[in-house]
């Protein structure tokens, strides 16, 4: 039954429904694996799709009606479901995207992000940039996995179907010797990269606070064109001399060096959106368990982008033209980048590589003098809508259908709408 506890906010509270009921409401909102083209618009049309027309609707199985397991009592509400099924959809983009990182260079085991024995030379030019790239990739694979599990899980556990992207799993994978041959949701190899990220942590500047500053790209060229992270092909990885026991002793082609180093700037650009993302939308939330499981995983993400910004600054100075992106890449050394100037950068052109920590800056008022944080936090630059429109302007769905619209965009943009217009109950 529906509740008021407070004007314009509705709760939920449990009923006597058995569990078995539950599964058989949800199962009504599933879309199968295999549907077509015509039925998906037709989901998306009748805000169906595990989407719903508003924030609840069509996750939430009406037999199981929600109610807090805090002590406090406060019910989860339907912001908080928006927040929830908006992250585990956005944690399934980047499962997608770091799967194919961890099939081609990641640490090959039996888990389930690397069984196919890797791409040894994109492997070694990735520890170009670190010999425990690997093991990074690897561990950064099942981090993203757990995630999108762990969301999906919980979703379920109270009585909200996960939102299903099988559907959209629709591009092709790498041709490279390592890569499995199934269909992905995200595209590796047509990226344009804002690399500005480095600057913005490196700066005193606070993208929150001055909405209009403008921050240096680490590769100014990565975020022209479209470059590849990945090998497309074998053709990719040729003239490659591998020494199997010494990787420091193998050579590699520029063109696959400069693969391998749009990769290292490309994990750091992935990581950033979840460091800034989940702060934000944390601000959103009325449920301590929920808010707890955001203050929980959003740090790890942060975890990741520190290690990989790390990483990415080790790139050698380079410049390839790519035949078949028609696109030029430079990269140049930024160990030898302006470091911290007296006084403080306020351009935001601190650029060097050992500069990882990020630069106190101001927050919520001048007055209160420069502090290290994470941005941007507000929901306007660090929100959900955010996040979806940096990953299409990243070119992660490039080759999506329909190619002008894609239903996979315009699916995350509704969720992400939702979790925006979330608001914090009293």
């Amino acid at each position: 039954m529906k509740m008021r506890n407070n004007p314009g906010r509705e709760v939920f509270a449990p009923t006597a429904s058995s569990p078995d009921e539950a599964a058989t409401d949800t199962k009504r909102v599933v879309p199968s694996p295999s549907l077509s083209a015509r039925n998906r618009r037709r989901f998306l049309k009748g805000g169906m799709f595990a989407v719903g027309a508003t924030a609840f609707g069509a996750g939430l199985a009406p037999s199981r009606l929600l109610a807090s397991q805090d002590d406090d009592r406060t019910p989860i509400t339907k912001g908080d479901i928006a927040i929830l099924r908006f992250l585990q959809a956005l944690e399934t983009i980047e499962t997608d995207l770091w799967q194919q990182y961890s099939e081609l260079g990641g640490t090959q085991d039996n888990e389930v992000s690397g069984l196919n024995g890797g791409n040894v030379p994109y492997t070694q030019a990735l520890q170009l940039l670190d010999g425990d790239m690997p093991q990074y990739i690897h561990d950064n694979t099942d981090d993203e996995i757990s995630h999108a599990r762990f969301l999906g899980n919980y979703l379920q556990s109270i009585g909200v179907q996960p939102v299903n992207l099988t559907p959209f799993a629709q591009l092709p994978s790498s041709k490279a010797d390592g890569a499995r041959q199934v269909g992905r949701l995200t595209n590796l190899t047509q990226l344009t990269i804002d690399t500005s990220f480095w600057s913005q942590y490196r700066s005193i500047t606070n993208p929150d606070f001055d909405p209009n500053a403008v921050f240096a790209q680490a590769v100014p060229s990565l975020n022209v064109g479209m470059h590849t992270a990945i090998p497309r092909n074998n053709d990719d990885t040729a003239g490659s001399v591998i020494n199997p026991d010494d990787p420091t002793q193998s050579t590699f082609p520029d063109l696959l060096k400069a693969i391998a180093f749009t990769a290292g700037f490309h994990f750091a650009f992935i990581e950033q959106g979840g460091t800034s993302l989940y702060p934000a939308l944390a601000q959103h939330v009325t449920n301590l368990e929920v808010l707890r499981i955001l203050l929980s995983i959003g740090p790890s993400e942060t975890m990741h982008f520190q290690t990989w910004q790390d990483k990415a600054g080790n790139a050698t100075p380079l410049t390839v033209f790519d035949k078949t992106n028609n696109s030029s890449v430079t990269f140049a050394a930024l160990q030898d980048a302006q470091g911290e100037t007296d006084p403080e950068s306020l351009n935001g052109d601190t650029l060097q590589a050992n500069l990882i920590m990020p630069e106190p800056t101001h927050f919520l008022n001048p007055k209160f003098g420069p502090v290290a944080i994470i941005r941007p936090t507000s929901t306007k630059l660090g929100g959900a809508q955010a996040a979806v429109n940096s990953f299409v302007k990243d070119g992660l769905f490039r080759g999506q259908k329909p190619l002008n619209n894609p239903e996979l965009v315009r699916v995350l943009l509704q969720l992400a709408e939702e979790a925006d217009e979330a608001r914090r109950g009293l």
